[in-house]
């Protein structure tokens, strides 16, 4: 019988991770136990993929708010300290935020970026801005000013209202917050020289520009934590950049060192199966909300490990466009041989092809991340590793 379906993405559902559990037995048991229970049978090129989350907390990859503080201050010392260009987020950077404010010496001034930060968080409703005359690339307000034009706004999901929120985490470390708004790196060097950038994937071109036009000290959030502190977890190439909120001095980072990880438990399931699975570990998926307009990567990366079969984009063709110009005279099953041959024997490099347009130029572990992303969700699903099948597959299979 032919097939009728596609891909399939399935949620396994798997043990409470904790600190010290082996991983890679955990995510391969999880696997086996659901094929067996569900009836599906483990193929070539099916894929595994598992999320940042469980990997770091079996390394144990946790540090506190005063690991955080102790890097700040052998930084920083006793210089105020610019900190911009964070994201809004209680989770991602609220106690990265405390512990900045615990190792500055006495202020920090906290350049916000508006109407939104990086990953689409809005402080404002852009057309505000429109309706008020305020160019956000050229116009530097003070927090005063902001509130005398947009009031007091709280954001549309969380119900916070972060410049508030921000400044009292701050300020109940004692030290003094002034806030400003604005967009350009070089406003923050009419405060200080000394600067932590929060951006994430915006952060070399900002580091670039502040060295470039004066900054004495210049540090982002990958800078900090890249080793221990006092026994603390570290990510080496990512430092605080991926962390999340744990409890409410705790934060666990990125994991680190991932690519044994992902080749251990692709050998071990071809051990078991025979198979040749390919097997990622994934972060925030890259897709941006209509509604809310948060773009989701708040991570460096969406995959931080993948084995060598998840490399580069793909390679397909629109089935539409042959279907209206190459075969527009074709239909019935003389249409599907003729794409179907079409598919077998097409390019290997698509790139600049015509019969490409529309398929999406991304990389295969952006989407694949982004799909388990959406699929594991970040509540009680309970599903942390994501089996994929049949997502090679093409019309012809």
């Amino acid at each position: 019988m032919e097939r009728v379906v596609g891909t399939v993405i399935r949620g396994l559902r798997c043990p409470i991770i904790k600190q010290g559990d082996n991983i890679e037995e955990i995510v391969v048991e999880s696997v086996l136990k659901a094929s067996e229970a569900e009836g599906f049978t483990i193929m070539d090129r099916d894929i595994v993929t598992i999320t940042e989350s469980i990997v770091a907390r079996a390394q144990g990859n946790y540090a506190t708010v005063d690991n955080i503080a102790t890097d700040i201050k052998a930084k920083f010392a006793e210089d105020t300290i610019g900190v911009i260009f964070p994201i809004l987020s209680r989770n991602r950077f609220a106690i990265n935020l405390r512990g900045i404010a615990k190792g500055a010496s006495k202020k920090i001034v906290l350049m916000l970026s508006y109407p939104s930060d990086e990953v689409g968080n809005h402080l404002v409703d852009i057309d505000l801005l429109d309706e008020k005359g305020v160019n956000p690339w050229s116009d530097v307000l003070t927090e005063e000013k902001f509130r005398e034009l947009f009031g007091y706004n709280k954001h549309q999901f969380t119900g916070v209202d972060y410049i508030e929120y921000y400044k009292a985490l701050v300020e109940e470390c004692g030290k003094e917050c002034e806030i400003i708004f604005s967009n350009n790196p070089k406003t923050i060097l009419e405060y200080t020289k000394s600067v932590l950038t929060c951006d994430i994937h915006t952060r070399f071109r900002t580091k670039r520009i502040l060295k470039a036009n004066g900054a004495e000290k210049v540090y982002s959030l990958d800078d900090i934590l890249t080793s221990s502190i006092d026994g603390s977890g570290y990510n080496e190439k990512y430092g605080l950049l991926g962390s999340n909120k744990s409890t409410e001095d705790t934060i666990k980072l990125f994991p680190r060192n991932c690519q044994p990880v992902v080749d251990k438990i692709q050998a071990i399931l071809k051990e078991k199966t025979g198979k040749d699975v390919e097997v990622m570990i994934y972060g925030d998926g890259a897709f941006k909300d209509p509604v809310g307009k948060i773009w989701e990567l708040a991570d460096p990366v969406v995959s931080p490990a993948y084995t060598k079969g998840l490399e580069g984009t793909p390679n397909e063709v629109k089935l539409k466009y042959l279907a209206d110009n190459e075969f527009a005279d074709l239909k019935g099953e003389e249409l599907k041989k003729a794409i179907s041959e079409y598919i077998q024997n097409k390019e290997s490099n698509l790139v600049g092809n015509m019969v490409s347009q529309g398929t999406t130029p991304r990389r295969l572990t952006d989407l694949i991340g982004s799909l388990s992303d959406l699929t594991s969700g970040s509540g009680d699903k309970g599903t942390p590793v994501i089996y994929i099948q049949g997502y090679f597959d093409n019309y012809t299979k």
